[in-house]
């Protein structure tokens, strides 16, 4: 039989206490099981683990060996608690974010630190085909991203509806348009992201929906490198509308066969229920429908005109911010 968590913590509380009586009571179990445990281990392994003097059990010195181990898993047992603990409680909990785009997922956090300051949060960044793995794998307690997949193993949480746009320096002549189509975009030196962008998903939709089979002239890895080709004024790059806070030497213009709008959202496993990712929900909820409620307001979550009025949208590359 295999040395289990029972009979190892059994064989420790009785070379701690001297006898199967106290160690029973230190359990929480009966006599006659601690008493089992030991003469188990020591008759499957023809070992002595304990010898009696004067009345009180003493360890043996592979008895001591093995009262080490027990006591490096008893241990691991309690980091494990204080790890799960952290996450049931607001006072002293972690929370672990995978977010696609830097914005909006950060205005998120930063609403949630005002309301739990409190919480240690980390953030895991990547393309949307790592974030939605990473959740999956549950490598992070939740994630933001647009255009989830509807899936019965997520649980989700609507934060802004936004379209995909070009962005362009502005000192290209196309800096000037208000709207652009595929169709012109295609005699552009074009800035693509490469294969698990949501971006690109998009991008590449748009193209072939127009007909067009474009060949761009960089294809990045990450959306930092590609808004940097932009800046430099390599290209033309794509971006989500909200994909960053920077405003710097771009501009943002809508694209005709871009224009729909999809949903980014909060998500975690469906059944992920603990505190500190309720309370991240809460915020996220909070923060959308505050937003809904003033739409004269310019903010992150909804633009000049709310994000349901995709062509009054300011195309001047200002992102706007709470």
């Amino acid at each position: 039989m295999a040395i289990t968590l029972s009979r190892i913590r059994a064989v420790n509380a009785v070379a701690h206490t001297g006898s199967f009586a106290a160690a029973a009571r230190l359990l929480g179990v009966s006599q006659p099981a601690v008493s089992q445990h030991v003469r188990e281990i020591e008759r499957e392994f023809s070992v002595r683990l304990f010898l009696r003097k004067n009345g009180v059990l003493h360890p043996t010195p592979l008895c001591a060996h093995l009262c080490d181990i027990a006591e490096r898993m008893a241990e691991g047992e309690r980091e494990a608690e204080r790890m799960l603990t952290r996450h049931t409680t607001l006072l002293d909990g972690r929370l672990s974010i995978g977010l696609g785009n830097s914005m909006p997922g950060m205005a998120v956090i930063a609403a949630f630190r005002r309301r739990h300051p409190t919480v240690s949060i980390s953030v895991e960044t990547g393309s949307h085909e790592k974030i939605v793995k990473a959740v999956l794998a549950r490598e992070v307690d939740v994630g933001v991203l647009p255009d989830v997949p509807v899936d019965g193993r997520f649980r989700s949480e609507l934060l802004v509806r936004q379209d995909v746009v070009a962005v362009v320096h502005v000192e290209n002549p196309l800096a000037k348009e208000e709207s652009l189509t595929c169709a012109r975009l295609m005699r552009e030196p074009l800035i693509f992201r490469s294969r698990g962008s949501s971006t690109q998903r998009v991008v590449d939709r748009a193209f072939r929906s127009a007909g067009f089979g474009p060949e761009p002239l960089l294809m990045l890895d990450t959306r930092d490198a590609a808004y940097e080709a932009v800046a430099n004024g390599l290209g033309v790059g794509f971006i989500w509308r909200h994909g960053t806070g920077r405003t710097d030497a771009v501009h943002r213009i809508p694209v005709k066969e871009m224009s729909r709008l999809y949903d980014e959202v909060a998500f975690t496993l469906a059944d992920e229920n603990t505190v500190v990712v309720s309370a991240f929900f809460s915020t996220v909820k909070a923060l959308a429908e505050a937003q809904a409620e003033k739409p004269a307001v310019r903010s992150l979550l909804q633009p000049e005109g709310g994000f349901h009025d995709a062509k009054r949208w300011s195309t001047s590359g200002g992102a706007p911010s709470f």
